[in-house]
């Protein structure tokens, strides 16, 4: 399930990708099967452990070239390991809701972005995050620990990344299926994942994801500027004058 719009993101072969945040390497998987190389970073080893197993298997099946994985990186995003102007392209999805101090995260991420290079912020939209919150405590900070500690506008997010140094620009809402998930799994509490609500809906959106009938991708869309789950802002780092 991508959040990521590749084309939108200008990812070409070539490229040298950070995957920041990468959980269990959705988008850095994808990035590979594009012709990138991938440093894929995130604060959880278990994680990262996870995907450098599954881009061994992928290489071994010849979907990604073997060289396609350049790295797993345990690091902190507000105190990015690497030098200026590494990386062409950058992906940070559903990450700096989680991040008290977001502004040097995205001032890390505006750094190690070359000039002219492009990246592409993920975090959860205004309306169903409100309506989550609302209706549990233990889906947010400072209730739970490493929950989100933030709900972005569209607006101050873009005005966070103009202040951290790149020019935000395209954006788009992905996701609409999903929220009415979160609501529920909100309403019976997060981390009951026996209700039979949650358990059905949760099957029916791993359908959705495998076969991705016509109808369900047409309800998406539709959906998608009003309820989507997830905003996502494009941005550019001028080049060098």
């Amino acid at each position: 399930m991508l959040t990521v719009r590749y084309e939108t993101l200008g990812v070409r072969p070539g490229d040298l990708l950070l995957d920041l945040g990468c959980g269990f390497g959705r988008h850095a998987f994808e990035a590979a099967r594009r012709g990138a190389t991938v440093v894929a970073l995130d604060y959880a080893e278990s994680e990262l452990k996870e995907v450098r197993n599954t881009f061994a298997a992928m290489a071994e099946a010849g979907e990604v070239a073997p060289s396609s994985l350049a790295g797993t990186v345990q690091g902190d995003a507000t105190r990015l390991p690497f030098a200026d102007a590494t990386f062409d392209r950058v992906i940070a999805s559903e990450v700096l809701e989680h991040i008290a101090e977001d502004g040097a995260a995205m001032g890390e991420l505006a750094r190690v972005l070359r000039p002219g290079g492009t990246m592409a912020v993920t975090v959860p939209a205004w309306l169903p995050e409100r309506v989550c919150w609302a209706l549990s405590a233990e889906y947010h900070a400072p209730f739970v620990a490493g929950g989100h500690v933030r709900i972005y506008r569209e607006t101050e997010l873009r005005d966070k990344l103009r202040g951290a140094g790149v020019q935000p620009g395209a954006t788009h809402r992905a996701h609409a299926l999903h929220s009415p998930y979160w609501w529920l799994r909100c309403a019976v509490g997060p981390t009951n994942e026996t209700n039979p609500l949650v358990r059905g809906y949760r099957r029916v959106l791993e359908w959705d994801i495998v076969s991705a009938p016509p109808a369900t991708r047409l309800a998406d869309r539709v959906l998608n500027p009003v309820l989507g789950k997830s905003l996502v802002v494009y941005a550019r780092k001028g080049a060098r004058s």
